[in-house]
């Protein structure tokens, strides 16, 4: 009898303990050790370092985000890797080698219009003092004759790349819905060689990133890449307009990982909250800050997109016709 009673419980708690010993199984294979959750980063000239910081980050996610899913320390995984190029990294949505990546808005504007893959912004960036948004700058020499943007309309104009936003996709749309009708346009590639170009006045003026001033008032924009080789940029080249501001770049999620949306759906908020939760750690802070010019995380929705995705299908439509 008492033999029967201790075999009893032990089947009995058996399967009170089934649902919670098959919920990591049961909901997708996607973040276990065989096959972890994957993410990607953009390339940059210091790959090498996103990915010394990137373990960090990776320790910080796979024990927050196990414990939100599962209550324990582990058991939810993560791995990340740095492709060769950029298109890799939003080709990488298409064939599954890629669920979860920091990209730019143009990336992820692609990813979510071009190529129509299942993806989701769930994080935007916070950069500087609080800031969400960022915009460009149009600029000039000052000893010029173009003091404004009405300035521009026929003049020789560079802008970076027409893979950047805001080098290229927010001021181009900026200018075309303005009536700025520019003359010869070049594209300068990085934003210190357009910097450089006007300076040189190989062009009259051209589009960069903006930057706020730091707290010490210290410009932080693009002209300040090119101070080592000409110390007076900041003084012979000035900002003469700003475009519209569109949202920060977002951290993007495949949709598609888990059959189980309801899974998928505990998966991403609790993605969204380790994630946010670690770029308020000093040390989290300093890493994010250092690598990707970080300052804090926020939830975000696509919504919150759907103004700016107007604004690259209209800069799309441009490119064309600089080509």
């Amino acid at each position: 009898m008492r033999l029967f009673h201790k075999t009893f419980l032990s089947v009995v708690l058996v399967l009170l303990l089934l649902p919670l010993m098959g919920c990591k199984k049961d909901n997708g294979a996607i973040g276990t050790k065989e096959n972890p959750l994957k993410i990607m980063y953009v390339p940059s000239d210091d790959s090498q370092g996103i990915m010394e910081s990137s373990k960090n980050l990776i320790q910080f996610l796979e024990k927050r985000v196990s414990q939100i899913l599962y209550g324990a320390d582990e058991g939810f995984y993560f791995k990340a890797s740095v492709p060769n190029s950029y298109i890799a990294v939003v080709e990488s949505f298409g064939t599954a080698r890629a669920d979860l990546a920091i990209m730019n808005t143009f990336g992820y504007y692609l990813l979510r219009e071009e190529k129509k893959f299942p993806v989701e912004a769930i994080l935007r960036v916070m950069r500087g003092k609080g800031e969400l948004e960022y915009k460009s700058q149009i600029i000039a020499r000052k000893d010029s004759k173009v003091k404004s943007l009405s300035d521009l309309n026929g003049k020789k104009f560079a802008f970076t790349d027409p893979a950047s936003t805001s080098g290229f996709v927010i001021p181009s749309a900026f200018l075309n819905k303005a009536g700025i009708d520019l003359g010869e346009v070049v594209f300068g590639i990085k934003h210190d060689a357009v910097v450089t170009m006007v300076y040189q006045g190989q062009v009259d003026a051209g589009a960069t990133y903006y930057f706020p001033p730091a707290e010490d008032g210290k410009e932080r924009d693009a002209r300040v890449r090119v101070l080592t080789q000409f110390p007076d940029a900041l003084e012979k080249v000035q900002v003469i307009g700003y475009t519209d501001a569109i949202p920060n770049a977002p951290w993007v999620l495949r949709a598609n990982m888990y059959s189980d949306q309801e899974w998928y759906g505990k998966v991403r908020d609790a993605i969204a909250q380790a994630a946010a939760e670690y770029a308020k750690t000093p040390d989290g802070l300093e890493r994010l800050k250092k690598e990707w010019g970080i300052t804090g995380l926020v939830p975000t929705t696509d919504a919150e997109y759907d103004e700016a995705i107007a604004v690259f299908k209209k800069a799309r439509e441009l490119a064309k016709k600089y080509e």
